[in-house]
């Protein structure tokens, strides 16, 4: 019988979020050598397992405290999230308490490492989440396109690059695509207010994960302005659709693209965000200059790469208990 585990995560398929495409894709790697089941992180019973591997450390707290002891002599994985990494950790009880529960600790990127204690460091291991390169599609003529992709909450700070893009020029031919949900009622207004007076903005709501793809592979830029992330997945798939990326500076964003990394922008600064989608635009050497660095980062987002990180990982965590 071969080994058994189990993903924890407080996202659904309908839900359609990083947490729920990273316990899918995961499930699909590990389901060579494992039997692997996926349960809601609000789960009263963990089913019988060798592992659990739990993503968040504050909504899958309660998993966790259940499994331990439901299960003491199984082995425990914490993944940890960029609201984990940058903030709930240090703040909230439950976060904390989840990591001093878990044996073993993945982080998305390398700057994540960094946030915990450094008694902590040792369990960590990265795990860069990955992507299947696409074959880049003709651009748009016409325009300069952009897309922003996530559900709209504070977090994601997804108005930012819309009011940059308030402040380009009539000239500019900049175009910026929204692609996510609302998640509260606030962001549902002022977005509705934004798309009234801003005709280069435009909105599709949430779309399947592989129609998100095939839009941004027609992009000419990926934006992320999150005022703070885990290892964002979305960063791995533009890259690997041969889309250059601008970013806010903030650790996760610099753990996927590089300290050096030339298309950052201060966080919550739509001006600096303006200043670099229009030289984005006009500039090709910039462009040319980002093209090529978020191309030397592909390799870090091959899909065998985090197969085979993440089964070594699965397999010392079992043997360790």
């Amino acid at each position: 019988m071969r080994p058994r585990i189990v993903i924890a995560t407080p996202a659904t398929a309908a839900q359609n979020n990083g947490n729920w495409r990273t316990a899918v894709r995961w499930r699909r790697m590990l389901a060579r050598d494992y039997e692997v089941e996926i349960i809601d992180s609000t789960a009263l019973q963990v089913p019988a397992c060798h592992l659990l591997l739990a993503l968040h450390a504050r909504r899958s707290a309660q998993v966790l405290r259940r499994f331990r002891q439901q299960q003491p002599r199984s082995a425990l994985a914490l993944v940890l999230t960029g609201t984990d990494v940058y903030r709930d950790i240090h703040e909230d009880a439950m976060a904390a308490g989840s990591v001093e529960l878990a044996d073993r600790l993945v982080v998305l990127q390398p700057d994540a490492i960094n946030q915990l204690a450094p008694s902590l460091r040792p369990l960590a291991t990265v795990i860069f989440q990955s992507a299947p390169t696409l074959v880049p599609s003709e651009r748009y003529r016409g325009r300069f396109d952009l897309v922003q992709v996530g559900h709209l909450r504070a977090e994601k700070d997804p108005f930012t690059p819309i009011s940059a893009l308030r402040l380009l020029p009539a000239a500019s031919r900049v175009r910026l695509t929204q692609i996510g949900a609302a998640l509260d009622q606030n962001h549902r207004d002022t977005m509705a207010v934004m798309l009234r007076e801003e005709p280069r903005l435009a909105w599709t709501g949430m779309l399947t994960h592989a129609r998100t793809r095939q839009r941004i592979k027609r992009a000419h830029l990926l934006v992320i302005a999150s005022r703070m992330e885990g290892g964002a997945h979305v960063i791995a798939e533009a890259v690997c659709s041969g889309v250059p990326v601008i970013a806010s500076r903030v650790g996760g964003n610099v753990g996927m693209l590089g300290e050096d990394y030339a298309g950052y922008f201060p966080v919550g600064d739509a001006a600096a965000c303006a200043s670099l989608m229009s030289r984005a635009e006009s500039d090709k050497a910039l462009f040319s200059l980002l093209a090529a660095q978020c191309d030397a980062r592909r390799p870090l987002f091959a899909p065998e790469r985090e197969a085979a990180a993440l089964r070594r990982f699965v397999a010392e965590a079992i043997t360790a208990g």
